[in-house]
């Protein structure tokens, strides 16, 4: 069982379902509604414990999903969300062993999803134009898996200018005008592999579409909508 640690991040839900995010620290106190928590109550203890404030309050105490963790912190770009990122995942073939180059880091969030998904046997290249944006990312993989693992590299840089990585077996496209990176996607994927947009309006798709038609080695083109309804 992996204990609490200090640095980690974690959640706190009170009785009517409120989530306090609490990064732990050694001597530390959180300040709620409710009362006090004491860090050290909780460091070193396992997940689930029921932590009680000094005025009575009972607070459950978890580690945060990779939702939360995707949709819960500052950003500067717009992200993918995790409605998203599972239809993406499936949708591309993302599996163990997957060598996937990915252009629009962004928030990071597509990013962590693809490390999880292609596991400690495989490789993520992710390229990104802006400077503030690659910075914030780093920062959000780093808070999120404590490091940046080694099969991750990051990279400043325009994939409208080509790129020279090359047999990778997907390439994940989240940018503006991903119908600029089609050459350079072609050159970075080996035979078989897949290209796959994230487009969040039905112009993106169209320009696409069309020219990935319009070069000649892409087949199989298949477009979907994800829709999400929530129930209480």
């Amino acid at each position: 069982m992996r204990l609490l640690a200090a640095g980690e991040l974690i959640v706190l839900i009170d009785k009517i379902g409120r989530r306090h995010r609490v990064r732990l620290k050694a001597g530390e106190r959180h300040s709620l509604h409710s009362g006090l928590i004491e860090h050290d109550a909780l460091i070193g203890r396992p997940e689930g414990i029921i932590v009680t404030t000094q005025m009575g309050a009972r607070l459950l105490a978890v580690r945060p999903t990779f939702a939360e963790q995707v949709t819960g912190r500052v950003r500067q770009a717009q992200p993918i969300y995790p409605k998203d990122l599972g239809a993406i995942l499936v949708g591309a073939d993302i599996h163990p062993g997957a060598r996937v180059l990915e252009a629009g880091t962004g928030t990071g969030a597509l990013t962590l999803a693809l490390l999880r998904a292609v596991g400690p046997g495989g490789l993520v290249v992710s390229y990104e134009q802006r400077e503030d944006f690659l910075e914030a990312a780093n920062r959000a993989i780093t808070e999120t898996l404590g490091a940046i693992p080694s099969n991750l590299e990051l990279k400043l840089g325009d994939i409208y200018a080509g790129v020279e990585d090359t047999d990778m077996d997907r390439v994940m496209l989240d940018l503006p005008e991903p119908w600029q990176a089609v050459g350079a996607a072609k050159m970075a994927l080996r035979p078989g592999g897949i290209v796959f947009a994230h487009c969040p309006n039905v112009s993106q798709v169209q320009r696409f579409l069309d020219c990935l038609r319009e070069v000649r080695g892409f087949g199989m083109l298949e477009v979907f909508e994800v829709l999400q309804r929530g129930w209480t």
